[in-house]
């Protein structure tokens, strides 16, 4: 059988790490669609804040293409997926499913995960950035911020679709056991 690439998608705060982390534990290699982002906003010495990682999602796409962060990946994904099953986090633009699609057929596989907006917002305030989190995967953010994030990202870079075409939806509103509890019945539906 042929290495499996699941990708996570859902809005800002709705849990794809928690899902991502969980698929890491059960030996799926690891790629962030989002790095890319976040490495340019530490080359250029700025602060990671949504302020200003927008401009550079929307540079890397007016560069690259709607469909960037799936290209630019790709050799990572490639790789990954020579040792065995990977997990994409944060699959954001409709582009970007549809090069994943094109590429990987039915080897793709998309869970979408989904909490309320209040919710979401309620969670991202009240993070607090820890050091350790080097790669900036928990950052906090204001609702403001958030619900501002959620607007550009749906208008701007087509972040519904993935999320309406997943092959899965993780419901995050009843706490990490639950979510855990679907992610177990996902991934045995996905390796039949």
């Amino acid at each position: 059988m042929k290495h499996k690439i699941v990708c996570i998608c859902g809005l800002t705060g709705a849990g794809k790490s928690v899902v991502s982390d969980w698929l890491v534990d059960k030996g799926f290699g690891f790629l962030r669609f989002g790095q890319i982002t976040l490495d340019i906003v530490k080359e250029r010495g700025l602060a990671p804040t949504e302020e200003n990682e927008r401009p550079i999602r929307e540079e890397v796409r007016k560069k690259y293409g709607m469909g960037a962060y799936a290209i630019l990946n790709i050799p990572k994904i490639e790789k990954l997926l020579e040792k065995g099953n990977v997990v994409g986090d944060g699959l954001y633009s409709w582009s970007e499913y549809k090069v994943l699609k094109e590429k990987y057929g039915d080897l793709l596989v998309i869970i979408a995960v989904y909490a309320p907006p209040k919710m979401r917002y309620a969670r991202l305030s009240s993070r607090e950035l820890k050091s350790e989190d080097t790669d900036l995967r928990h950052r906090p953010a204001t609702w403001e911020q958030a619900r501002s994030r959620d607007y550009a990202e749906i208008e701007n870079i087509e972040k519904a679709g993935p999320i309406a075409m997943a092959d899965y939806i993780i419901m995050n509103t009843s706490g990490i056991p639950a979510v855990y509890k679907q992610c177990e019945d996902i991934l045995k539906d996905i390796m039949r």
